[in-house]
């Protein structure tokens, strides 16, 4: 008789609901995982609401989530690098190992990658899910379960901070203080940045990333941001940009505000094709650009660091979900983001 699970399935832009389905089979080379809680994602919140995001575009019922961490409940019979009973934090992209990019390191440019909740691939916002061994990662006793699913968005932030050489000398400015853009905040102060700035149109964004330690927020709709970065850094300015908001007039002004000879990371996916920015400028001051796309090894870095800090990267989560209540989660995220900045889901709902 085949075991059955409580999933979320998007049927349609709009059309979630749970339903039953198989249990899956790890595979030689899996784990099979139960889920203890899955972050919502604006990836997630983009599929849900329309249906697609670039090239990849849902064409069939497809489970969403991608931010996990869980215990791992029965392995195939090749895995040797975790057991049953390991708490561990899923990484949601298996590359392949074998292309030009995953030789060099660079796996998160892996063209055969087969990432969670992309579609066509299902997500993790379900009771089990299976992923290739490697792509799992033991939680120290100290860590919970909350904070091995944030991770994943951890990752990008740490990323972030790796292609733009982020090093403690750095000022910084963060623009966009969505989920990325604060763990981009706290992924800096890992890596010893003490002078951080931040913008963002939301007071209650702005309001938590004072709470978490930046050094002064803007408020891009009713100040100048570069000359109110002037007046905070006494003229001085700042050396490196984060971009996360993917608003088209905040990557232009990336350029105008970064300082002769910084950097500039580009995270946020701008919602047009096109986006001007000062070429002149960059040029003339030397100025590097840098895109982001995900990240790679970045889990052993990030549980090492928060081991041994007292950064809380708990302190984003707002609200709390049972996998049941999918629907509402959903609604929140997608209409409530004045107040909502990371929502996470619990299958089980005792765990809530």
């Amino acid at each position: 008789m085949t075991k059955l699970m409580d999933a979320a399935i998007l049927n349609k832009p709009l059309d979630i609901e749970v339903k039953q389905i198989p249990i899956p089979v790890p595979k030689e080379d899996e784990a099979l995982i139960k889920v203890y809680c899955i972050g919502v994602c604006g990836s997630d919140i983009h599929y849900y609401e329309h249906g697609k995001i670039g090239r990849y575009v849902v064409e069939k019922p497809i489970i969403l989530g991608h931010e996990l961490a869980g215990e791992v409940i029965a392995t195939g019979e090749s895995v040797s690098d975790v057991a049953v009973g390991d708490r561990v934090a899923v990484e949601p992209g298996v590359a392949c190992g074998r292309c030009e990019h995953c030789k060099s390191g660079r796996y998160n440019l892996c063209p055969d990658v087969i990432f969670m909740a992309t579609p066509p691939v299902d997500g993790a916002w379900a009771e089990y899910v299976t992923i290739r061994s490697d792509f799992l990662f033991k939680l120290p006793d100290e860590m919970g379960y909350e904070e091995g699913a944030l991770l994943e968005p951890l990752s990008v932030g740490l990323h972030a901070m790796k292609r733009g050489r982020a090093t403690f000398a750095d000022r910084l400015f963060v623009s966009g203080l969505g989920p990325i853009g604060l763990l981009a905040v706290q992924a800096a102060k890992m890596v010893g940045i003490t002078e951080i700035y931040a913008s963002d149109v939301v007071p209650y964004r702005r309001q938590l990333a004072e709470e978490i330690g930046v050094t002064a927020v803007i408020d891009p709709l009713n100040e100048n941001v570069a000359e109110r970065i002037s007046e905070l850094t006494d003229g001085k300015g700042v050396t490196l940009v984060v971009e996360s908001s993917g608003n088209e007039r905040a990557i232009s002004d990336t350029a105008k505000i970064v300082n002769y000879g910084g950097r500039i990371v580009l995270v946020g996916l701008p919602t047009v094709e096109g986006v001007k920015m000062d070429v002149t400028r960059i040029i003339d001051g030397e100025i590097d650009v840098y895109g982001i796309f995900r990240y790679a090894n970045t889990y052993p870095a990030a549980i090492q660091a928060l081991g041994h800090s007292d950064i809380d990267i708990e302190k984003i989560i707002t609200h709390r979900f049972a996998l049941a209540d999918i629907k509402e989660a959903v609604e929140i995220a997608r209409t409530e983001k004045d107040t909502s900045i990371k929502i996470m889901i619990y299958p089980d709902s005792d765990n809530v």
